[in-house]
């Protein structure tokens, strides 16, 4: 007679979750901090007039190439390998740098290099736009993807949308010239976070996003539309030029068969 004490039970017996009772739960991740070199000539928090945001791919690749920047502080988030990073700043790396686009400090750039997940987003969101910086207005630069987009995206194709917090909707600010995104499209990750939290602080904030995710053809909609609207005065090296090579999706999977 087989003892049902010791029996290997059948997989429907115990739920997932019953026989996670028994394991100790995992230690929690350290909250993000932000780390700056030069505290001592810094006035916590910072409030510049404006705070720009990179995200997607042709923005951080376009800020790279910024010709007057300088590097402030450094974002951290504790489960994230530096391994592999370089000494200089590089597209390579895995990093979320702060730069001072002006000598005074008034026009900030967060350089997004690393991948961000899901549940950590409201945490880097509340760093970046609450606790050491307040800015007085934020553009946040994403890209839209296929599966959350409401329609059809051609890669021939480039696009820019924009979403906006009411105070910006309301203020006498200068207003991108984009259509919204249209209805029933979803924008996910860190930029709808950073709105969301902009929405909540009344702060005044654009969200833009471009299509295709990869390619010149993006970078050319920030560098020429949505850029020169602000009247920052910045100027970028020949280097950005070179970004056509990265004109392709790196998901093979991502092609018009599944729009």
């Amino acid at each position: 007679m087989e003892d049902v004490l010791t029996e290997v039970p059948p997989p429907s017996r115990f739920f997932q979750e019953d026989l996670n009772n028994f394991t100790p739960p995992s230690p929690p991740i350290p909250s993000p901090f932000l780390v700056f070199p030069t505290a001592a000539d810094l006035d916590l928090p910072l409030r510049p007039s404006l705070l720009i945001i990179a995200i997607s791919s042709p923005s951080l690749h376009l800020f790279h190439t910024a010709a007057s920047k300088i590097l402030i502080g450094t974002l951290i988030l504790p489960e994230t390998s530096f391994a592999g990073n370089s000494v200089q700043p590089s597209l390579k790396d895995k990093s979320c740098n702060l730069y001072s686009l002006d000598g005074d400090r008034q026009t900030l750039l967060v350089s997004v290099q690393c991948p961000i997940a899901a549940d950590r987003c409201h945490a880097v969101a509340e760093l970046l736009v609450s606790q050491h910086i307040v800015p007085e207005r934020v553009l946040i630069l994403d890209s839209v993807q296929n599966r959350n987009f409401r329609g059809k995206l051609s890669r021939d194709e480039a696009l820019a949308f924009k979403l906006e917090t009411t105070s910006e909707r309301k203020s006498k600010s200068k207003s991108l010239k984009l259509e919204y995104l249209p209805s029933a499209s979803v924008v996910d990750g860190l930029g709808a976070a950073l709105l969301a939290k902009c929405e909540i602080n009344k702060i005044k904030a654009v969200l833009c996003v471009t299509w295709p995710e990869f390619g010149a053809a993006a970078l050319e909609l920030i560098k020429f539309r949505v850029l020169p609207a602000l009247d920052l005065g910045l100027s970028f090296k020949s280097d950005a030029d070179d970004y056509g090579s990265l004109g392709q999706d790196k998901d093979p999977f991502d092609s018009d068969l599944y729009s």
